[in-house]
């Protein structure tokens, strides 16, 4: 049973990613790693690096483009868009805004989420509440991120392990018994500071003393956010499941976020399901932040691994804390 008034579903997806290819031979020439410890440890063999004159709302756009035109539609058909980034191109005007100026989407009204690597499924999530208020028909959710900007090359423990992409989808009705059953979202506040860019905002603004200390750039207590990956993951898509009155046995693929193949592979166990039905492609991209979960939706639909009537998990985690999951019925 739905958990939406009416059937909400993504009616067309697309992607953007840069030409730039970082693999990890080409990490270990700078800092004190090699291929074999970041594959053992994460999953990733290479990431995409966006180049300096390319902005996110160029990449957004692409991803946002090629969604529109996969959904049938047209610019002017979109009532809102959702841009899930915290590397937009800068604090006001929105990177959305940026979007709907480069689309042409004249109709639509824009504003930025800012939930990290959960935002993607967040952003879909909105939506499908927008489009139940009765406020839009079609919304166009776009996850986008340039964090090459944000890490510090010297730093082992995060340069090896982000990239830059964009994923998005169009959010529209279904026709009955398709589209988003159950969702579930959180967060943990008090965990915050674990994975953060000091740097960044009003509280610390950056200035030529910070960005020497390093405070510009990504902290990570990978030890303390993985601990809470392992505990989130699985248990996202379990309470989304629970929320649509539905049990392990009717999921049939799972669209994780790609932060780290440790985490994917212990949320795979607790969700019982076997490797051809988790979509993975970190080994390629990298922990893509908000754009990881719309990025790796649009290749999995290229790939034919989801099928019309499929149950289908979203679910990411991320800095904040935050957590987001979604069970769907594709159409």
């Amino acid at each position: 049973m739905s958990m939406m008034s009416k059937p909400v579903g993504i009616i067309g997806t697309g992607k953007f990613v840069p030409e730039k290819v970082l693999t990890n031979f080409d990490l270990e020439k700078i800092v004190d790693t090699n291929d074999a410890w970041i594959r053992e440890m994460t999953g990733i063999q290479e990431r995409r690096i966006a180049p300096d004159d390319m902005h996110a709302s160029e990449m957004a756009s692409a991803a946002g483009k090629a969604a529109i035109e996969d959904a049938g539609l047209k610019p002017e058909d979109i009532d809102l868009i959702i841009v899930a980034t915290l590397t937009g191109d800068m604090a006001i005007p929105s990177t959305s805004c940026m979007v709907q100026a480069n689309l042409g989407c004249k109709n639509a009204a824009a504003f930025d989420l800012h939930a990290a690597c959960s935002g993607f499924v967040s952003s879909v999530i909105t939506a499908a509440g927008y489009i139940n208020s009765g406020f839009c028909k079609n919304v166009l959710v776009i996850g986008v991120e340039i964090l090459s900007r944000y890490i510090d090359w010297e730093d082992r423990g995060t340069c090896i392990l982000f990239g830059d992409g964009a994923g998005a989808a169009v959010v529209s009705t279904v026709p009955e018994g398709y589209g988003i059953l159950g969702v579930d979202m959180g967060a943990d506040g008090e965990g915050g500071m674990n994975l953060s860019i000091p740097s960044s905002g009003s509280s610390c603004l950056p200035n030529d003393k910070r960005i020497e200390e390093k405070l510009t750039f990504i902290h990570m207590n990978g030890q303390e956010v993985y601990k809470f990956a392992v505990k989130t993951m699985g248990k996202t898509v379990l309470n989304a499941l629970a929320k649509a009155e539905m049990d392990l046995e009717q999921l049939d693929f799972f669209i994780p976020h790609q932060a780290n193949k440790r985490i994917i592979d212990s949320a795979a166990h607790r969700l019982r399901l076997s490797e051809d039905k988790v979509f993975v492609n970190l080994h390629k991209y990298g922990n893509t932040s908000g754009a990881s979960v719309g990025l790796a939706l649009d290749e999995a639909l290229r790939e034919e691994k989801i099928k019309r009537g499929d149950v289908v998990a979203l679910a990411g985690f991320g800095a904040g804390l935050t957590w987001a999951g979604l069970v769907m019925k594709w159409y």
